[in-house]
């Protein structure tokens, strides 16, 4: 999938003025990258280096905001309410976990920490850094019993990946199913994106997800994981988040309720169901990024202006600054956060 032009450079698709721009912002930094934007007159996509449109990327945390928008469409199920605890759908027993709310987990305010001590993250985040490894392969049954274990702190803003694997198995248990097929159902489904889906492991991986790489160019282990699933576990293609983009801003996206801030998130920023709201140049944005050993990610809204972006790279070099750049700009410094 890395085919190259006679002169080197990788071979391009889609939209040749959206891919040169593209290749200008990243840089020789992303070898393979691809680029959404759309706008209420067109939808564009390009990208280079992955051979065409339909190869799927790992979208890291931006998976926290396809759960976000399944949080919010099970509360207009009326399968969850905003007070309803894991303990309520998962089997928690009588650990702290399982007094913490839903709506909390949402928000990142449940006191939850980023990952489990049981989890060894240090130990875990040295192997990714010498040998690529996969830090997060994790299955449920595994998940639930680092969570039994773990200490809930002050319900305070604190970013938790612990968090969205719990809300999205949670959610999961609300409707029957698993996460993978809460995805599938309710959101691939319905809105017609057959690149969007969420591995397991290596062997579910599709013949069109590309290898990912360090910033150094060092292969890395695909991040496939039951547990992870809600939190960093989802690919998808560039033209899956086009179309993504299009229901949000159109409102028929399921959950799209999940777009509105509802609570403080940091400095300058609002936080709804997994989505960060800020002002970037006079105009409010709504965004999500994610980052993996092998690949960054980022996607943002102007929902006043009916536009947005996304920017997915294979290479584990952050993205955030030019995506906000394709929307409304360079962003000021300092801004970018999660």
């Amino acid at each position: 999938m890395n085919e190259r032009t006679p002169g080197g450079a990788p071979e391009s698709y889609g939209d040749e003025r959206l891919a040169t721009k593209l290749a200008t912002l990243l840089g020789p930094g992303h070898p393979v990258a691809a680029a959404a934007v759309v706008s209420p007159s067109a939808v564009t996509v390009a990208g280079y280096g992955a051979g065409g449109p339909d190869a799927d990327f790992e979208m890291a945390s931006i998976s926290k905001g396809i759960t976000g928008l399944l949080y919010a469409d099970a509360l207009e199920r009326q399968e969850i309410e905003p007070g309803t605890t894991l303990g309520d759908l998962l089997p928690l027993g009588g650990s702290p976990a399982a007094r913490v709310s839903l709506e909390s987990l949402s928000t990142h305010t449940s006191g939850l920490p980023r990952l489990p001590a049981s989890a060894q993250p240090l130990r875990r985040t040295i192997a990714l850094w010498r040998h690529g490894t996969n830090p997060y392969g994790e299955s449920l049954t595994e998940l639930l019993a680092q969570a039994r274990e773990v200490k809930v702190g002050k319900p305070v803003p604190r970013y938790s990946n612990l968090g969205f694997e719990l809300l999205g198995h949670a959610l999961a248990a609300a409707a029957g199913t698993t996460y993978a097929g809460l995805v599938a159902d309710r959101i691939a489904g319905p809105l017609g994106l057959p690149g969007l889906y969420v591995p397991a492991d290596p062997r579910q991986l599709r013949a069109t997800a590309l290898p990912g790489r360090s910033k150094r160019g060092r292969p890395r282990e695909p991040w496939t994981g039951e547990a992870v699933g809600p939190a960093g576990g989802i690919r998808a293609s560039v033209r899956d988040l086009a179309r993504l983009i299009s229901s949000l801003l159109d409102g028929s996206a399921p959950g799209v309720a999940a777009l509105d801030p509802v609570a403080p998130f940091g400095r300058g920023m609002r936080i709804g169901a997994a989505w960060i709201t800020m002002n970037m140049a006079g105009r409010e944005v709504t965004w999500h990024n994610g980052g993996s050993g092998g690949f960054r990610s980022w996607l943002g809204l102007d929902r006043a202006g009916r536009t947005g972006v996304a920017v997915l790279s294979a290479t584990a070099v952050p993205v955030d600054r030019h995506g906000f750049a394709l929307l409304v700009g360079p962003p000021r410094r300092g801004a970018l956060r999660t």
